[in-house]
């Protein structure tokens, strides 16, 4: 029902710059808070950032100051500028939204399939 398509990863030195982008499709009536997160080999999916329907963002303090979230309502899309990147920022990045769906205005919890990052020293 709800499609989320992320794009923009891919291989920086350290120091560089990416940005993601995740565009959502389907029936979608709106959708509430979007973000990132993202998963390293051998540990566990951490957020990294999200942002609610007005605007009102949240970081994790390991990406604050570097990396930027923000979201276009009119085209469903939300987008992950990463700046300074660090090697340790290497990891599969996954959209999130909270997607309430035009049947019965149910809300579902949806995921995109994941890019890769991948940070150089």
């Amino acid at each position: 029902q709800v499609q989320l398509v992320e794009s923009g990863g891919g291989l920086v030195q350290a120091g560089g710059s990416l940005r993601l982008s995740c565009a959502a499709s389907g029936s979608i009536f709106s959708i509430r808070a979007m973000g990132w997160h993202r998963q390293a080999p051998g540990k566990q999916r951490e957020l990294v950032a999200t942002i609610t329907s007005g605007g009102i963002t949240n970081y994790a303090d390991s990406v604050k100051g570097r990396f930027i979230i923000s979201r276009t309502n009119a085209n469903n899309t939300v987008y992950l500028q990463m700046n300074s990147l660090k090697p340790e920022d290497t990891a599969v990045y996954y959209c999130n939204a909270d997607v309430v769906i035009t049947f019965r205005r149910r809300i579902i919890d949806s995921w995109g399939q994941g890019t890769q990052v991948t940070v150089s020293s």
